[in-house]
């Protein structure tokens, strides 16, 4: 099954590329100044710390007091930011589905193909950024799997979330002999796994097929048992953490104030150690 793809497709999607592309640099903007701003409260806040402690004409007790006082409020200040960071990175379960449709409509306006989408809860659990981002581009590819079938016209697409998982079903009327062997099944599942989620094919004979999605929300932590068996050093096992987190070498050497040639470094050793080929086994056996 082939959909014709015009001019005014390509159009519309460089314009929505040309979207996303802007509210990415508008997040990122609003990101930095959040961490320039915190860094200098934090700066002011540890100077003041400083001025007190030193201070000849106040007492121990004033000063532990007033200590406490300027730390307390600055840890109020600190996740206060960090609700708002966190603001800035997630996507409301609602509006990351909506993008979803967006994606798939050339399919439902000029291919010959029906589209059905089951509406997730407006209130469920706001997803993470990359989360969002990749559960869209599992479904993409599992509808084109799906479609690649002879005798697929309708498509049904799920989204729910049980508060830990985003919970994804995708199901077509076609001729249920869909198996996890196709070789673009297999690259799906390949995808969820460096996740940490799951995927599971249930096929019907003459009923249609279904796949079933589970994306956990949170990013898991680096086996602390696996790493002390692995022998790593505790700035490997820092790292590892972070790679099993999902995030990047720029990312990792902001966390922890290094040079992305040592992450890289660090990383090389990782693989060599743990016996990983790809950083996505690395993560995977990590976790």
């Amino acid at each position: 099954m082939t959909f014709p793809v015009d001019s005014t497709v390509q159009a519309a999607q460089a314009a929505q590329a040309a979207q996303t592309a802007q509210t990415a640099r508008t997040a990122a903007a609003e990101r930095s100044k959040l961490i320039a701003d915190l860094t200098d409260a934090h700066a002011t806040t540890l100077e003041s710390l400083l001025a007190v402690l030193r201070s000849g004409s106040t007492s121990d007790t004033i000063a532990r007091q007033k200590a406490t006082e300027l730390a307390a409020a600055a840890m109020v200040a600190l996740r206060a930011v960090s609700d708002l960071d966190r603001s800035l990175t997630e996507e409301p379960v609602a509006r990351a589905f909506e993008r979803l449709k967006n994606d798939l409509r050339p399919l439902v306006r000029f291919g010959d193909l029906d589209v059905q989408f089951i509406e997730p809860p407006v209130n469920g659990r706001a997803l993470p950024g990359e989360v969002a981002h990749e559960a869209r581009a599992i479904v993409r590819g599992a509808v084109l799997a799906l479609v690649e079938q002879a005798g697929v016209g309708r498509v049904r697409v799920q989204w729910d979330c049980d508060g830990s998982n985003l919970l994804i079903r995708i199901r077509d009327d076609g001729p249920g002999d869909l198996d996890a062997e196709v070789p673009s099944v297999r690259q799906l599942a390949a995808r969820v796994v460096a996740l940490s989620g799951s995927l599971n094919v249930e096929a019907t004979a003459g009923w249609g097929s279904e796949m079933a999605v589970s994306l956990p929300l949170d990013a898991p932590t680096a086996s602390v048992t696996a790493a002390a068996a692995w022998g790593l050093s505790p700035r490997e096992r820092g790292v590892l953490e972070l790679v099993a987190s999902g995030a990047r070498n720029k990312a990792i050497a902001e966390a922890l104030t290094i040079s992305e040639n040592t992450v890289k470094f660090h990383v090389a050793n990782l693989l060599r150690k743990v016996g990983a080929s790809t950083r996505a086994e690395l993560a995977a056996l990590a976790r």
